[in-house]
This record gives structure tokens, sequence and C-alpha cells, in this order.
């Protein structure tokens, strides 16, 4: 039987899931290997060098830049606040003096005599790294962070927006085809992450904003509604780091598409419980995919700790999902996989496979496939 191997969706009741949290520079690590740490728990933290602002005292002060040094108040390594002076003239007879003072609150870098400039750098940034998810640290990285260790159950959408959040999962909605509306989210919700069945409306989407709901999980999303909460529009699908209260993350794709049963079951099952959501994406090379993860209790951890992710080979019969245009978010069956290259409309030269959605059939290529896992 023909067999090819594609990337899919994750929708596992278990795994052993491994997170390597880690600083953009280097810093204190205060976890050490063995820790048991929660969401919250900050695992290392470190200083970024603060922004460099170019101050033309010559130039202010109309003087040469060799004369820079008679008339500053201040040395290389002083520490300045905003308003402070910096350099003044003499004046006529103590008269008419002229003066520059800090636009900044920061320290004196550098003095050069020959531009007539100073280099001021602003206070250090403060930067803190959590663990994100609930687990063990596995490993330290010295000086730059860990690696989490959590027995989990994860899922994985297909398109999300906004970045890490966590709350407490609720389901708001009765069955996996039914639709978050305005009337479904109340003050209740804020710090939650809920979750819906087809669809979340652009309107009710601005309401959970507003409401400062951590994060919402549904099947579909109109993706001509993405500019209006972006305030642009959304090219290659990268994202992650849009400055959003509430995290979105799609699982089906665009459009009313119920979500698909073992999510939401998944979901249900374990509706109330404190879960970790990411809505990064990114579709091209690197594939990172939205997540929610919801550690378990070690009552719900199997005996035989059997990761139950299935063999994610597509194969005839395979259940799929279409992950690029023109059929972006179809689902559909896999009823043939040619061995032969075929040539796409772009000209190139690709392995394909025929999918039937709704009765009727496409040939598709194998790369624009994930499959999709069910029970």
């Amino acid at each position: 039987m023909a067999h090819a191997y594609t990337p899919g969706l994750k929708v596992l009741h278990y795994t052993k899931l491994k997170k390597n949290r880690r600083l953009p520079i280097k810093g204190e690590v205060s976890k050490g290997k063995g820790d048991k740490v929660n969401a919250d728990d900050v695992i290392a933290k470190t200083d970024l060098p603060g922004n460099v602002n170019m101050l033309k005292v010559a130039n202010l002060l109309n003087i040469s830049p060799a004369d820079i040094h008679d008339v500053l108040e201040v040395k290389e390594g002083d520490t300045v606040n905003k308003g402070d002076m910096i350099a003044q003239t003499d004046g006529l007879f103590g008269f008419f003096k002229s003066d520059v003072r800090s636009p900044i609150s920061g320290t004196i870098e550098s003095i050069s005599d020959v531009t007539g400039q100073i280099v001021m750098r602003e206070a250090p940034i403060p930067v803190e790294v959590d663990a994100y998810v609930e687990g063990i640290v596995s490993d330290v990285i010295k000086d730059e962070g860990v690696t989490i260790e959590s027995e989990a159950a994860y899922i994985q959408g297909i398109f999300g927006i906004g970045g890490e959040s966590r709350g407490d999962l609720h389901v708001v909605v009765n069955n996996r085809d039914e639709e978050i509306t305005k009337d479904s989210i109340n003050s209740s919700h804020a710090g939650k992450i809920i979750v819906g069945g087809s669809f979340i409306s652009l309107d009710a989407y601005k309401k959970a904003i507003e409401l400062k709901v951590r994060g919402v999980v549904v099947g579909g999303f109109n993706y001509f509604d993405l500019e209006d909460i972006l305030g642009y529009t959304l090219g290659v699908a990268i994202t992650g780091t849009e400055d959003l209260v509430t995290s979105l993350i799609v699982t089906e794709g665009y459009g009313n598409i119920k979500m698909s049963e073992r999510t939401f079951n998944l979901l249900k099952k374990h509706d109330g419980k404190f879960v970790s959501v990411n809505g990064a994406t990114q579709i091209r090379a690197g594939v990172i995919r939205p997540e929610i993860v919801i550690p378990l209790d070690a009552d719900q951890i199997p005996d035989n700790k059997k990761d139950d992710r299935e063999n994610l080979g597509i194969q005839e019969g395979s259940l799929v999902r279409v992950i690029r245009a023109p059929y972006f978010g179809k689902i559909g069956e896999v009823t043939d996989l040619p061995s032969e290259l075929q040539k796409m409309e772009s000209e190139t030269m690709v392995r394909v496979a025929t999918v039937k959605i709704n009765s009727e059939s496409f040939t598709i290529p194998r790369s624009n496939l994930e499959m999709l896992e069910t029970d």
C-alpha cells in the first residue's frame, strides 16, 4: 500500500513534553535539575542593555568639539537623571549662559572631543523567563535557562495569534458545532482560557479581549477579521509576537468549522484544569503550531506511561487536512498516493495525493497535507 510520512496535528491524551525555557542573553538561572516548577515560577532572569542615546553637545552649545571637556558637568561612568545638567557655557560676564540637560535617565558611556558628542545609555531592561508549564526541571542550560519535562495532555491547533498565556480552562458551549457568541462570554471568564465549538465572531472575540479573557480555543475563525484585530494584513503566517490580551487558537481552519470530536472531548474532559496556551504559529520551514498544554494529576497519568502518539504516516484511507490555499482547512480522505511526480500549475514537479473532499476528488501536493489524528 502507498504510504507517505507527513506531519500532523497532535491531540494527545498523554505525552511526556519537554520545553526549553531560555533567556535571550546570558544571565542567572534560579532553578536546578530536579526542581518542581509551576507555570508562573521564574526560572531565569537577566538585564538587557538599555537603549543608546547620542547627545550632540558641541552642536547644541555652538562650540568646537575640542572644547567639550571645558563645559561638561559630568564624566564617563556618571549616572544621571532625566533633566540633570550635562554641560553649561560660561556665558558673557556670567550672564547669557547656555546649557544642555539630559534627555534620559541613564549613564554616561563615552565622551568624544572629536565629534563633540556624548554617548548615553538608558538603564538596563530586566527580563524574566517563567516556566510556562508545570513540571520538573530535567536539565539546566548554564547561564541561559532550563529544560522542563511535563506529563500532560497536549493539543495543537492549525493557526493562532497572541503569545503565551495561562489560566483555568472553561468550556462555554455544550457541543462541538456550537459557536461562541457575545452572550457566551461574561466577566466570570476574566483570566481564563475559554473553549468553544465551531466558531467565534469578531464581536465576541473583541468582548473577550475587553473582559481580559486570557485565551480562546475554537474550531474556526474568519480570516478577514484578523486585519481588524491586528491592524495589518497577515501575510506569511508567522505569529506569536502580537500585543494581545487574549490569545486565539483555531483548531480546524478558517470559516465555521466544528471542532474535531477528539479535540473537543479532550478539552471537555479537562474542563476546570489550569492550562498553558501559546498562539505562536509558523507555517513554513521550522513549523510551529499553536498549542494547549494540560498538566496531568498523578491519578490521570496512565500506569504504563505510554505516549499515545499515533503513527503519523499518511496512507490510503487516512483522514487529512489541507494546510495551504486554495483548500486551506478542508478535511478529506486520501484515496490514492501516486508514486510518480506530477507537474503542478507552478511548473514544479512534486509528489501528490488524491484527496476526496465532499465527494469530489482533488490532486494536492503531499507537502500541503497533514494527517488528522482521530480515535
